[in-house]
């Protein structure tokens, strides 16, 4: 049986959802509410009946629940407020209301034969990073803590399947491995997969403590490794807070590892995968000459593969950094370059969230749309809420459009989900800016001060600390930061500040205008 609405068919057999031919990925605990909602199209679904449904009955907190019926909506081109698919009745549950088709689709019998597994995670393993999760050890000595110990697995599964670009093994291929020893390297081979989390569970009379280590398996070398603790009374939250810290880490960890491994491949064997993931990994230089290196590295790879979304969305995304850090031989390039490719990759991946922040960082730059900015932003949150940077950049565009307190709100969270991101120094500066917003200058300077110790090339923590100690008093050492300015940016001038920053309210770029010419800032 198929199911057919709008221009969508889902699949249940399949697991599939298509849009107009095109496969779109979901996670899933996503898929199956979807599916339930649609079987059940005649009848409000209750909290109780979606949590039976899907989670089998396990208590799950109301945020991931949420989480779950926003990325339902997100992939079928619907929206909590607009509700044209999937409505909320409140105090009552949750119901499609879509015009839907059922359809008994007649397979060809070659569909019909069995497909070697081995296969599958091979072509999987080969357009990107792929992932087994193990069942987790449980060290409590008790069994019926084994539900605990086979959730927190699946929780984590859940998390990590709404990352794009990584492959995530479905629970019943990696917890064949449970109470087996083997080598993680024979995992690997067996499963087809590049990488392998594995962790236990402990627990005494009141505490509970849960370990988790990342190990890349074609080497065993172990990649990153962590404890949580806390108390068996907040056992779900617990389970929550530790789910969103490991998939928040485990993200940018394989994704730099990955770019390691094709930095050091050689130039010819480089396909559109590879020149992607190089270019990325030259984020880290912060140097003009780098990302005009990462900027051919995308367009190289978009000579490969034309319909490349994600390095169109990261092509944009560097031109808006180019722009905003005044580096010579990018930033006079014309925005609307950029632009377009921002609108291009959104068009060609509308629900990968790793698209959607990137083309929303290029919008709030270089369109200086801050309520565009705003909106991709939330999407991509929608769609994946642990991703680290995504939730950083956000809080800098919540502040931009006059909502310090939330934006502010945002940037602590991505801290509390990865505290030692690649780029730390967006969420300092970006705390830093949502200080300035609200006029809480001495605030301003100490956060921006801690964002330039991680990086003195950033060209927005030197701004906004140069900002910050003129409104404090302190202009002798705003004018040695405006010298810091000048050697990032040796043609910046008052007069370049409105087109080098990204979306701002009309009163806080003033602000920035006016104390950088006090800073001594040429005219």
């Amino acid at each position: 049986m198929r199911y057919l609405f709008d221009d969508f068919v889902l699949d249940p057999d399949r697991r599939e959802l298509r849009r107009t031919g095109d496969h779109i990925e979901l996670e899933p605990q996503v898929f199956d509410l979807l599916e339930f909602l649609i079987r059940t199209r005649d009848r409000v679904a209750s909290r109780d009946d979606l949590l039976e449904a899907v989670w089998r009955g396990r208590l799950v907190s109301e945020s991931t629940l949420s989480s779950r019926i926003n990325a339902a909506r997100a992939a079928i081109g619907d929206t909590g407020t607009e509700q044209r698919l999937i409505r909320t009745l409140p105090r009552k549950g949750v119901r499609f209301v879509g015009d839907v088709r059922e359809e008994q689709e007649r397979k060809p019998k070659t569909e019909l034969e069995p497909v070697s597994l081995q296969a599958t995670f091979s072509d999987s393993a080969a357009k990107g990073p792929s992932i087994a999760v193990l069942p987790f050890d449980n060290m409590s000595g008790d069994q019926e803590d084994d539900y605990f110990a086979d959730g927190m697995a699946e929780e984590i599964i859940t998390g990590l399947a709404q990352c794009s670009g990584l492959t995530v093994l479905a629970r019943n291929s990696s917890f064949t491995f449970r109470g087996r020893s083997v080598d993680i390297r024979q995992i690997g081979d067996d499963l087809g997969v590049s990488y392998v989390l594995e962790g236990s569970v402990r627990r005494s009379a009141t505490r509970l403590r849960i370990t988790a280590q990342l190990i890349d398996a074609r080497s065993g070398v172990h990649l990153w490794a962590d404890r949580f603790d806390g108390g068996f009374q907040d056992v779900f939250e617990l389970q929550d807070r530790i789910t969103e810290s490991v998939v928040a880490i485990i993200e940018p960890k394989l994704l730099f590892t990955e770019a390691d491994r094709a930095r050091r491949r050689p130039p010819q064997s480089l396909d559109a995968y590879d020149l992607y993931l190089r270019g990325l990994s030259l984020i880290n230089e912060y140097t003009a000459e780098a990302t005009l290196e990462a900027l051919h590295c995308f367009d190289k790879a978009l000579e490969c593969d034309p319909s490349y979304a994600q390095a169109k969305a990261a092509s944009a995304c560097y031109r808006g950094l180019s722009l905003f850090q005044g580096w010579a031989g990018l930033s006079d390039e014309p925005s609307s370059r950029g632009v377009r490719l921002a609108l291009d990759a959104i068009a060609l991946a509308p629900n990968d969230p790793n698209v959607l922040w990137m083309a929303a960082f290029a919008i709030w730059v270089l369109a200086k749309d801050g309520p565009r900015s705003q909106e991709l932003f939330r999407r991509s949150l929608s769609i994946n809420q642990n991703s680290e940077i995504a939730m950083a950049l956000a809080g800098w565009v919540e502040a931009a459009n006059g909502n310090p307190a939330a934006g502010r709100e945002l940037i602590e969270k991505s801290r509390r989900l990865n505290p030692t991101p690649p780029t730390p120094w967006v969420a300092l500066a970006g705390t830093a800016f949502t200080y300035i917003v609200e006029g809480k200058y001495s605030e301003a300077v100490w956060w921006a001060e801690q964002a330039v110790v991680q990086n003195r090339r950033f060209a927005l923590a030197l701004r906004s600390l140069a900002v910050a100690l003129v409104e404090i008093g302190k202009i002798d050492r705003a004018r040695l930061i405006v010298s810091e300015i000048l050697k990032i940016e040796p043609d910046a001038t008052v007069a370049k500040i409105p087109e080098r920053m990204p979306y701002v309210s009309e009163p806080v770029l003033q602000t920035y205008i006016e104390t950088l010419r006090r800073a001594g800032l040429p005219q």
